[in-house]
């Protein structure tokens, strides 16, 4: 009878014990990144979650994408844009906490082919990538109106005179990493993308890179959303500025802001 009662007691115990044990778990850190992070926050989320044991999931598409989600009501505790536009949007609706937002990254925009193409473009002579293009070749770029890569690409190509005669040309993506993907899978002659993108994939190569003064800044802003219930995002948010992480982040092509 005694053993029977110590065994009930051990048990009743176990059970009351069960949701502190779930609790104790780390809960993982949802972030929602621009499709051109790929690479360096799959690396970053491994290099986290063995320095703290603080798991990191990500979720990878266009900011534009990924803003609206946000807006929508998606479950995310970090936002991590291609652009200060999508950045803001989401800080004028109150859901981005500004005092931990930074601007944590740059790149440059590029011209990529085929890396077997013999193509060769002097952005600065007008008409010369659609001449580049042929006859029948598409511009690979993000959508102009609202992906990041997008924009940036519109305003270079106007800027350098080249947007009248390509405009009727474009292959516009949903992201900058499905326009990199036409050039790779040789299904365009030649894409606009960001310097980082052109250094993960080695079935392209750039051709040219756009003068820093052809378009706006390329900056990449990171932020805690304000509706995260994760006591670990201020946390992840910090250390995306650390040593480690800027390593890696320059590792993959970007530069660094902060």
């Amino acid at each position: 009878m005694r053993m029977i009662g110590f065994w009930q007691r051990a048990v009743c115990v176990l059970m009351l014990s069960l949701p502190m044990l779930a609790s104790a778990q780390t809960a993982p850190v949802t972030v929602f990144a621009a499709a051109s992070l790929k690479e360096s926050m799959d690396e970053a989320a491994v290099a986290y979650e063995k320095a703290t044991g603080t798991p990191v999931r990500v979720s990878y598409a266009a900011s534009s994408a990924l803003a609206r989600q946000i807006e929508q009501g998606a479950p995310a505790d970090v936002f991590f844009s291609a652009d200060l536009e999508w950045m803001d949007y989401l800080q004028q609706r109150g859901l981005v906490l500004p005092a931990q937002r930074h601007n944590l990254l740059g790149n440059t925009l590029v011209l990529v082919a085929p890396a077997n193409s013999t193509l060769h473009v002097n952005l600065r002579t007008p008409g010369a990538i659609a001449k580049a293009l042929g006859e029948n070749g598409r511009l690979a770029v993000g959508q102009t109106a609202s992906v990041p890569a997008g924009k940036y690409a519109a305003a270079a190509l106007r800027k350098l005179g080249q947007w009248d005669s390509v405009s009727n040309r474009l292959a516009e993506s949903e992201s900058v990493r499905a326009a990199l993907m036409l050039v790779s899978r040789g299904e365009a002659p030649l894409g606009i993308v960001y310097g980082s993108d052109a250094r993960a994939d080695a079935k392209v190569r750039v051709v040219a890179t756009f003068p820093d003064d052809s378009h706006d800044a390329i900056v990449y802003p990171v932020a805690a959303l304000k509706n995260s219930r994760n006591p670990a995002t201020a946390a992840f948010v910090t250390w995306l500025g650390s040593t480690p992480a800027k390593a890696i982040f320059a590792r993959r092509g970007f530069s660094l802001k902060d």
